[in-house]
């Protein structure tokens, strides 16, 4: 188990027009039909009918940042405990009934969401949504299941990031960059509230958010929204409504200053260095930056042919590798990062320095006409691939519907993208690449000096 467009029920006539037909999208990068239930659930049908089969999705609209402070970890035990049965399905039988029907499940939560899918053969598309339906209304957690669990949960914290330097760095630089904001929280969680977290907890997490008013299905696969509108009616379309808390998150204040974060262990075998800077998202912050920034990493950052790449790696042969990312797609303000890794030999100051040294270069020089026009090249060719994948569809607008987008902003991407300026490019650096909003994480083998490079 793994890392605007938000309905909100208006009253029944409100619902019943909206429903009273299917809305296709202008086709541009996945061509979703898209219906709503009466009960309020969004459906998303991405029709590929290459081969047999579809991806079967349930997003629903909360993650880590929703929890109550002191329950961190809270809206991943429940992705654990969702497994745990109803009185229809036992405990564990969940995922044996799909595997026996020739499919696969999992589950993923993120700081936002929490989804839940299984990918199966068309003619087992009912069954998993009979399965999938039942456990958003029916859900059964005993005290044990949670004891279970927690120690589970407990045991995936110590193997993914207590004993992994490069994951324990990340979480810590994460909790430095957000001083206020709940993504300054782990998604697993914090060991010692986890520790705590007990039934009533999840009892009442799963009841105040897992209602159908409050998720999306999405089907992708040898489906359209004509064959699956019965079977979402009958399934999903009786489970009741229920009012569920607005999203009302703790902001961050002004940045002030830059900060840093150095771990040393005896595990690294490679050091690295890497900083995170504040940014805006497709619904926070100034949002107009968004599409400019994606092209920003792409430039700076985005493969052997990336402004860093060439300068760290090729031209000054400091590093063994760099990059950039950017991930726009946050309810809340999203990070801007940079990394690399020194070569033997080379101190990692000196790396350092070669890094901010070419950062200063793009924030005040700028990006040229050309490589901003390949780094759109590229990126529009990312679309092909994402046409051709059953899940990226799927999972593209199941993140977009619960973090503040549309299916319109989804089907408009290549066009925003197309649209993007080297001016808007430049102006996104110089508001981003700001120290004061920024935390350095730093990565060495030990304490000694001859390790740090």
């Amino acid at each position: 188990m793994f890392p605007a467009a938000r309905f909100r029920w208006r009253g029944f006539l409100a619902v019943a027009l909206v429903c009273l037909a299917v809305r296709p999208v202008a086709a541009q990068v996945f061509n979703p039909e898209v219906f709503t239930l009466e009960n309020g659930m969004q459906v998303v049908v991405v029709p590929n009918h290459r081969v047999p089969v579809v991806s079967h999705m349930v997003w629903y609209k909360v993650g880590a940042a929703d929890e109550e402070p002191g329950r961190t970890g809270l809206a991943h035990l429940l992705e654990h405990l969702m497994f745990k049965g109803t009185e229809q399905v036992p405990a564990g039988e969940f995922s044996r009934i799909v595997a026996r029907n020739g499919g696969r499940d999992n589950a993923f939560t993120s700081s936002d969401f929490t989804a839940y899918y299984q990918n199966v053969a068309v003619d087992r598309l009912e069954l998993v949504m009979k399965l999938e339906a039942d456990r958003m209304a029916n859900l059964l957690i005993d005290p044990a299941s949670v004891a279970t669990e927690r120690e589970v949960v407990l045991e995936e914290r110590r193997s993914r990031t207590d004993n992994d330097p490069a994951a324990l760095l990340s979480e810590r630089v994460e909790a430095v960059l957000y001083l206020n904001h709940p993504y300054r929280n782990p998604i697993i969680g914090w060991a010692s509230e986890v520790a705590k977290l007990d039934r009533d907890a999840a009892l009442a997490f799963y009841r105040r958010y897992y209602a159908p008013n409050n998720a999306v299905l999405i089907v992708a696969g040898d489906i359209t929204a004509e064959k699956l509108r019965p079977l979402a009616e009958k399934y999903y379309g009786n489970i009741a409504t229920r009012p569920t808390p607005p999203r009302v998150r703790p902001q961050e204040p002004p940045p002030a200053a830059a900060r840093r974060v150095v771990l040393e262990d005896g595990q690294v075998q490679q050091p690295s260095w890497s900083r995170r800077y504040l940014a805006p998202s497709y619904s926070a912050g100034a949002s107009h930056h968004a599409y400019p920034l994606q092209i920003l990493a792409e430039v700076i950052g985005g493969g052997s042919t990336s402004r860093l790449y060439r300068s760290l790696v090729v031209d000054q042969k400091l590093a063994s590798a760099a990059g950039a990312w950017y991930e726009p797609t946050s309810l809340d303000l999203t990070t801007f990062g940079v990394y690399a890794s020194p070569r033997q030999g080379v101190p990692m100051e000196k790396l350092e320095s070669a890094m901010l040294d070419e950062l200063r270069r793009i924030a005040e020089q700028g990006v040229d006409a050309g490589e901003v026009e390949r780094a759109k090249n590229r990126l529009r060719a990312s679309i092909v691939y994402a046409r051709d994948s059953l899940h990226t569809g799927a999972y593209t607008l199941g993140q977009a519907l619960t973090t503040g987008q549309s299916v319109e902003d989804v089907e408009a991407w290549p066009q925003r993208i197309a649209q993007v300026t080297p001016e808007q490019v430049t102006a996104a650096a110089r508001l981003v690449l700001d120290d004061k909003a920024s935390v350095t994480g730093v990565l060495l083998p030990d304490g000694k000096p001859e390790a740090r490079g």
